[in-house]
């Protein structure tokens, strides 16, 4: 007799020599779909892959996966804004996997164990990085690995970019900062602080750079003519988060504190304000809540902090402790316009937080590279200037500006330059479809709520720059990891195995998933049906 699987025949006791797989019309094949975090991420992170061994408690592999795309978890874990969660199928289910407190868990767990990522062997090739903000630390971080050895010119005191001068420590804790940049020195990166590079093309022929990586961070405050009695009033919100870091003494901001804007540094300054003794912090915002950049949860932490927000007023004078404001209304169209109605808003101080420009000076003296009519500078798609060798990213060209997307762009660019530097070209590899939530069997997975962070009291938050949220254990980070649906992805639950009638499918182990006997495989079609995160198609069978 020989050794096959049991196949179902017409013919008693022949059922084992038969080979049944020619009545198919269509057969399974094991696909890749694209997972919606994958997708939605800025930093291109293998979301699914990392939360596969972060739910097996292998945190070290997890950790190695997440950091081939993102060299700062720790900070990404808590200053990203975690759009890959909107994107999550499981939140059609019950909610989000809470995947920026599982990235931030390894970040953390990885800073104290003291693990460590090793540069590329030598390629001999140099390259200069312009800006130790996250684009630039990424980069830097990507090249290394790659071999190149990377000198990073700051023109500041302190690295870290726009994640030390414009994001508070209450967000993002400054020994966290320097650790996952400790990280990124201990791989041979060179940083030098204070360092203002004047002039583009000569300093990479003095330092004999093959290549530059610019990334200047968004910097210059955007201001507004705005008629004050004391100039002194009037600050902007970009020099009093930085003079929080620089300043021997925290800056003097007065009792009553008014913040002009309705962005993130917005919401930052004034919480900040707050923290610093002001009795009153209060935002106002030219449009309604609904339009405010400034992300919901953060807008809902500064009121339970006492902040006050004044919807639909625009600010024209800066009077002896006031503010003169007019009132605005909506139009037909829903867009504010002026009333001629005033009233006044105490205060002593005038914050503006109208947003930030990058200072292009330096940019426009290279040959060949041109400046967008927004301040940004034109690249291409592989983020190239018109200058050879010259790449810029970050807040320099047309995108986002947040912390993730600038991490993606030095990713992004260090395997561009990467190519350059070997006179290749970067493929881009063919993409698979999208793993929708209608291809999911959601009844095969149970409720499961997503873990809670702990938050800081509310006295405490108001009155230190103590870190606001905490972080999972390792039971909840496991739990939260184990509430990834695999979407798209076979993840080896063996329900393709148990199902199939015909005992056609192979398993090839562990990590290996599995195999047809297209022998016997009928093409009933039950293993895809069954499949609980769609990761199985029918397909036509050829003739």
């Amino acid at each position: 007799m020989s050794n096959h699987p049991f196949a179902i025949t017409l013919d008693v006791g022949s059922s084992l020599d038969n080979l049944t797989g020619s009545w198919r019309t269509a057969k399974p094949v094991y696909g890749d779909r694209l997972p919606p975090c994958n997708k939605q991420c800025p930093a291109g992170e293998n979301i699914q892959g990392w939360l596969y061994h972060a739910e097996s408690g292998d945190y070290r592999k997890a950790w190695e996966v997440l950091m081939q795309d993102n060299p700062l978890p720790a900070i990404m874990g808590r200053a990203c804004y975690h759009t890959c969660e909107s994107a999550c199928n499981r939140g059609q289910l019950d909610q989000p996997v809470s995947i920026h407190a599982v990235e931030r868990f390894l970040g953390d767990l990885a800073i104290r164990e003291g693990w460590q990522v090793k540069a590329g062997a030598p390629t001999g090739k140099r390259v200069l990085v312009i800006g130790a903000g996250p684009s630039g630390l990424s980069a830097a971080y990507h090249l290394a690995r790659l071999g190149h050895a990377v000198t990073i010119a700051e023109a500041g005191p302190k690295v870290g970019g726009m994640m030390r001068f414009g994001i508070p420590s209450y967000r993002v804790p400054r020994d966290v900062l320097d650790a996952e940049v400790g990280r990124i020195t201990a791989m041979g990166v060179e940083i030098l602080l204070n360092t203002r590079i004047a002039d583009i093309p000569q300093a990479m022929a003095d330092g004999s750079y093959d290549a530059c990586f610019a990334a200047i961070g968004a910097h210059l405050a955007r201001r507004v003519d705005i008629p004050a009695v004391a100039a002194g009033r009037v600050l902007d919100a970009v020099s009093v988060l930085r003079g929080m870091e620089c300043g021997d003494e925290p800056p003097q901001l007065g009792r009553r504190v008014v913040v002009y804007g309705g962005g993130n540094t917005a919401i930052d300054v004034a919480r900040t304000a707050k923290r610093l003794g002001a009795e009153e912090a209060t935002i106002v915002y030219r449009r309604t809540r609904e339009m405010m950049p400034a992300h919901d949860f953060e807008v809902e932490e500064a009121l339970e902090e006492g902040v006050v927000l004044n919807w639909l007023r625009t600010i024209t004078a800066v009077e002896d402790g006031a503010m003169l404001v007019e009132k605005m209304a909506l139009d037909e169209k829903g867009w504010p316009q002026p009333t001629g109605d005033y009233e006044s808003i105490a205060g002593d101080t005038l914050i503006l937080a109208l947003g930030q420009e990058v200072d292009t000076t330096v940019i426009e003296r290279v040959p060949g590279v041109e400046v967008n009519r927004d301040g940004t500078v034109k690249v291409g798609e592989n983020l190239q200037t018109g200058y050879p060798g010259l790449f810029c990213g970050g807040d320099m060209v047309p995108s986002d500006r947040t912390v993730t997307v600038a991490v993606g762009h030095g990713k992004k660019a260090a395997r561009h330059i990467d190519a350059y530097l070997r006179g290749m070209e970067v493929e881009t590899p063919t993409k698979h479809p999208d793993a929708v939530f209608e291809r999911l069997n959601s009844w095969y997975y149970t409720d499961a709520p997503q873990s809670v962070q702990p938050t800081l009291d509310l006295l405490r938050r108001s009155t230190s720059f103590d870190e606001v949220h905490g972080g999972l254990d390792e039971e909840t980070a496991q739990f939260e990891a184990r509430r990834c649906l695999s979407c798209g992805n076979c993840f080896e639950c063996d329900n393709c195995f148990g199902v199939c009638p015909d005992n056609a499918i192979i398993k090839l182990g562990p990590g290996q998933r599995f195999q047809i006997n297209d022998d016997f495989c009928k093409g009933c079609g039950i293993c895809a049906a069954e499949c609980p995160c769609g990761a199985i198609d029918m397909v036509p069978e050829e003739v």
